[in-house]
């Protein structure tokens, strides 16, 4: 039986096929241990990060595999939002295959950007009518959403993938895209509709380095190009030479070019066999994203977002960076003293998040030994008690209130009853001695042998 290939697959395909010997040359992170901060999102699996700075708080536009996926099986994309780089606050899935009432399929890499009181999220999904990729553009007037669909149809479709969008300080917009070719088009200031033509980016050696061995395609430009600006100069990231990828870079005088490959940002590694970076400038320091494979179960199909923190060379240009698993360090501290919400997290084992009937989401299917640690957290000259708002259909648990650990000093026990469901909500209150100072604060949760609570948030008293 012969199988005929949807346009659009092909390049993913082309992955896969050489997926398997890649493996072999793949450097696997080992499962991070409980004090690692990398990935940074330990709840879900989640892919192409998209870095957003607003109002002093990055936000995390992401995409997410499916559990136990053994192709791109996404059907919705995920924010995340920290002000100090290493708590990160779930904000859930504000956008979904179901926005767009033209898509069938495939929620792939995308990037958001903000506008006149509006935030524009363009992402790759497959058009229905056409069977081919196609660019939307999800808006709304808030960072997290919910987004709705700007125009009603795709921006814009030639069957390929990955969007990043970039606005120049003349005002003029760009979006740009490809896998196999790279395209740009000059977005309006509506940022829903564009002038001119679609127009390719020349694909050069010069401009993209030289990739051996593949006649069809001389360069090291496979997906996922990051366009920015900074002091002047203009770079794009992109991932490179599948597979496994790598991240390379190119710099140009221009939006448009004419563009000069500078080389390596991070080699090949991590145990999945493709990457996807987001470079930001936040708070004085430069960050760089991108996923690999390194949560328990994961691979190619089912990544994790991970940060590291970098300087650029004197010169402008970017080093060479591998992944760890510590992440980028703390900005600040964290206040204990105001409400911080349950899903923001610097690490977790167990836990998952789900959308919670007072708003925002919450912490669920909390099971007994299950923990979340949040990072430099600022006690001062010490707390005395603890609420947190708890809801159990079941007949509830414990929330052990540990510093530095999860076996570490124990400060607090606040008994959580049952509340008659689920989403019936309830605050508790237990005193706390020996909060002092600035560590790392984790919650253990124990119990019985089933689900026990869902935690919506908590919040020290001083």
């Amino acid at each position: 039986m012969r199988v005929t290939v949807p346009p659009f697959t092909k390049a993913r395909i082309r992955r896969v096929v050489c997926w398997a010997a890649s493996l072999l040359c793949v450097a696997t992170l080992v499962s991070a241990p409980a004090k690692a901060d990398n990935p940074i999102v330990q709840t879900i699996y989640t892919a192409d990060p998209a870095p957003l700075v607003h109002n002093g708080r990055v936000y995390l536009y992401t995409g997410h595999d499916e559990d136990g996926s053994t192709w791109f099986t996404m059907k919705e994309w995920r924010v995340y939002s920290s002000a100090d780089m290493v708590n990160w606050t779930d904000h859930g899935s504000p956008m979904g295959l179901g926005t767009f009432s033209w898509a069938s399929q495939d929620a792939w890499a995308g990037q958001a950007v903000y506008r006149n009181g509006k935030f524009y999220w363009y992402v790759p999904v497959v058009n229905r009518s056409t069977g081919r990729m196609a660019i939307g553009v999800g808006v709304s007037e808030s960072p997290t959403g919910p987004f709705r669909d700007a125009i009603g149809r795709p921006l814009v479709e030639n069957g390929e993938i990955d969007p990043s969008v970039f606005i120049d300080d003349d005002g003029q917009a760009y979006l740009y895209w490809g896998n196999p070719n790279l395209w740009y088009v000059r977005l309006n200031a509506d940022m829903t509709s564009y002038s001119g033509s679609v127009t390719r980016i020349p694909l050069t050696t010069a401009g993209f380095g030289t990739r051996s061995g593949n006649a069809d395609r001389p360069t090291l430009y496979e997906e996922g190009p990051w366009v920015y600006k900074r002091s002047g100069q203009y770079y794009m990231a992109f991932a490179a030479e599948c597979c496994s990828e790598f991240i390379g870079y190119s710099t140009a005088p221009g939006p448009t070019g004419p563009w000069t490959y500078r080389g390596t940002i991070m080699p090949r590694q991590g145990g999945s066999f493709t990457n996807h970076p987001g470079i930001i400038d936040f708070n004085g320091g430069s960050y760089f994203f991108y996923h690999n494979g390194a949560l328990p179960g994961g691979g190619g199909f089912t990544r994790s977002v991970a940060v590291e923190k970098f300087t650029y060379n004197s010169n402008g240009t970017i080093p060479s960076m591998n992944m760890t698993t510590t992440g980028a360090p703390q900005i600040g501290t964290l206040n204990p003293y105001v409400r911080q919400e349950a899903e923001t997290i610097a690490w977790t084992g167990g836990v998952e998040t789900e959308v919670s009937n007072e708003g925002g989401m919450n912490l669920g299917f909390i099971e007994n030994g299950d923990y979340t640690k949040v990072k430099g957290v600022a006690f001062g000259s010490g707390a005395q008690s603890f609420s947190a708002r708890v809801a159990s259909g079941a007949s509830g648990g414990r929330i052990e209130v540990r510093l530095d650990g999860t076996n570490g000093t124990l400060v607090g026990t606040c008994t959580v009853p049952g509340t008659g469901g689920w989403q019936t909500w309830s605050t508790v209150t237990c005193p706390v001695s020996g909060a002092t100072g600035t560590h790392d604060l984790y919650l253990r949760f124990t119990g019985g042998s089933s689900y026990l609570f869902n935690l919506n948030w908590g919040q020290f008293s001083a």
